[in-house]
């Protein structure tokens, strides 16, 4: 959060990015965006203006969970494939771990999720 000058007074706002990611695994900041909360309304009009600015499909996108960001995705970009991000897929199997286990089990996490191949993802996982 910032804190930012309007109307004569400060208040907080965030600071939201859209991150895209070519084919060939080239990322690229989109855009930047000050708000002072965070919906599925102001989402739909980021998208929108991404769509505006020229960009055409979206493959895949993560996204944190927030109620609505799924459907205001394929509202503009019917084609994307929407998952939960990794970092909330860990954080959420993690509130089933105890607190003593959990620096283990996020590790052993780890390593099913930055394999690079299927194959080593899935001997990860059957190690798990």
């Amino acid at each position: 959060m910032i804190k930012v000058h309007q109307d004569k007074r400060v208040i907080k706002k965030t600071v939201y990015l859209a991150l895209g990611v070519d084919a060939e695994g080239h990322k690229e900041l989109l855009g930047l965006w000050l708000s002072e909360n965070e919906g599925a309304k102001f989402w739909l009009s980021v998208l929108t203006k991404l769509q505006t600015r020229g960009v055409k499909d979206i493959c895949i996108a993560c996204v944190d969970g927030l109620s609505g960001f799924p459907g205001a995705i394929n509202t503009v970009f019917p084609k994307a494939q929407v998952q939960l991000c990794i970092v909330h897929q860990v954080r959420n199997s993690l509130k089933y771990v105890s607190y003593k286990d959990r620096k283990p089990v996020a590790g052993d996490l780890k390593k099913i999720y930055q394999s690079t191949t299927v194959t080593e993802a899935e001997s990860e996982l059957d190690a798990f």
